[in-house]
């Protein structure tokens, strides 16, 4: 990297831009969820349409992930990030003019792929232009910001399709994209990977195995666990990821290797953010309906009842990465998670058909910092485990995973909701909604032992890969 384009970075221009463009990505996820009646008056279509203007997004996200990273890493990390924003935005604007229904899911289906390639990326261009010492209270910052992001969506959904039009769901992107573009060309440093060549079979393998198991899944509560598709999706996706992996281990240049994985704090790190994001992601769609469906709020009040939990990583999370700075990444996220555990927990234990706003409060307060607590340690952990040059396909494979974790979250919580009660009356909501929580609850506790199984920072440090000769990561931080 020359010298003239590593002054082009700057830590407080690239919190800004990386931040920004991850609030967006994250955004998408659950933000149409509020607006569907909305979209269906305006643009028809049946309950399997509407849905699959979620599930589209979610789809191309969680495919191309890794893809992405990837090729960021051969192709220049600043170039395919520009390039995803640019697709994102253009999309967003499609989506926002979409004529029909059939336009929006392929709309929703672009963003997605845009999302893909610019999210994974944000975390390896922060860590490029941040200095180490200061890397703990920066992810705090973006991780407050994404964490932000994916427990109000059903609140910005909501309320800009209360107050204006659906079509400002998307248009809401256009702006700020036009605007991070020639941030990110003029501020941020151009950083590369190891140079190594696309891996063409492992890309395959890995998108049509998580297409699959993401398909499955997020059809599964749908069409049927036992549909023909959904059984399809599920077998052949985990084949293809088990030949994934197998090929992995053998090939020359893979996209994620294997050894990786060996990393008692890759692996634990990884397995606690698909747990996370699979007890957290149900919780939000159902409580978000609860405070609606069932006590009545409109979805702007339903938000801002939430607060409590979805806003305190905004005030938690800078905090955190101070933390897991000063003492290390493990304890502060084991902390979060079982934070997040009690709050879900509480939760479904004060939840009435009538519950009053004051009952609810203890509980929305412990998941807020829980989850505060929670996201920027998390993203520190898993881009510390790994060699400089590796941080793109690490950043890439995490958030791969969380976005399995959410879609298996949403099936898995709605189908033991379906079991255990309906949307006939308010208390059949909640008979539904108190075990789907419990097993939120439990997962996310889940993914607090896995947390604990991290090793501490010192021991972590003796078992990390041997560093590789004047890194490209390394040179950029150290220029800033």
């Amino acid at each position: 990297m020359s010298q003239q384009t590593a002054r082009r970075g700057g830590a407080a221009w690239a919190l800004v831009i990386t931040s920004v463009a991850g609030f967006m990505a994250a955004l998408d996820n659950l933000v149409v969820t509020t607006a569907l009646p909305s979209i269906r008056e305006d643009l028809g279509g049946g309950l399997h349409d509407l849905e699959w203007t979620v599930s589209a997004y979610t789809l191309t996200f969680a495919v191309l992930l890794m893809f992405g990273a990837a090729l960021g890493d051969r192709f220049g990390r600043r170039r395919l990030f520009i390039a995803g924003l640019a697709v994102f935005t253009g999309a967003s604007a499609a989506a926002a003019m979409a004529p029909g229904i059939d336009s929006l899911i392929a709309a929703r289906a672009i963003q997605g792929a845009g999302a893909a390639v610019m999210m994974p990326l944000t975390l390896t261009l922060l860590t490029a232009a941040v200095p180490v010492a200061k890397r703990g209270m920066a992810y705090g910052i973006w991780g407050a910001v994404n964490g932000l992001a994916v427990a109000s969506g059903p609140l910005v959904g909501g309320t800009l399709t209360e107050h204006i039009s659906w079509q400002w769901i998307f248009w809401l992107n256009v702006p700020l994209g036009l605007a991070l573009l020639p941030l990110a060309r003029l501020r941020l440093a151009e950083s590369h990977g190891t140079g190594a060549p696309l891996d063409i079979p492992g890309t395959l393998l890995a998108s049509g195995g998580l297409f699959g198991i993401v398909y499955g899944l997020v059809r599964g509560p749908v069409d049927g666990w036992t549909g023909s598709m959904v059984l399809t999706g599920l077998f052949a996706g985990s084949a293809l990821l088990a030949g994934f992996v197998l090929y992995s281990t053998r090939a020359a240049n893979p996209m994620l290797p294997m050894r990786l994985f060996r990393s008692r704090a890759f692996s634990g790190i990884n397995a606690a953010s698909l747990l996370m994001f699979l007890g957290m992601f149900g919780s939000i769609f159902l409580l978000s309906q609860y405070m609606q469906g069932v006590l009545g709020y409109s979805p702007t009040e339903a938000g801002l009842r939430m607060l409590p939990w979805t806003g305190m990583p905004m005030l938690v999370a800078p905090i955190a990465g101070i933390l897991a700075d000063r003492i290390g990444g493990r304890p502060v996220v084991a902390a979060g998670l079982f934070l997040q555990a009690l709050g879900l927990g509480y939760m479904s234990v004060v939840a009435t058909a009538d519950a009053s706003y004051t009952a609810q409060l203890p509980a929305l307060i412990v998941s807020g910092i829980g989850m505060a607590l929670f996201f920027a340690p998390a993203s520190h952990l898993v881009m510390s485990s790994v060699r400089p040059s590796e941080q793109g396909i690490a950043s890439g494979a995490n958030n791969a995973l969380r976005e399995v974790g959410g879609a298996l979250g949403i099936a898995v919580m709605a189908s033991i909701f379906s079991a255990q009660g309906g949307y006939e009356t308010g208390q059949t909501f909640v008979d539904g909604l108190r075990p789907a929580l419990v097993t939120g609850s439990a997962v996310v506790a889940l993914a607090g032992v896995a947390a604990l199984l991290i090793p501490t920072r010192r021991r972590a440090e003796r078992q990390a890969a041997p560093a590789e000769p004047a890194p490209v990561l390394e040179t950029a931080s150290a220029s800033h």
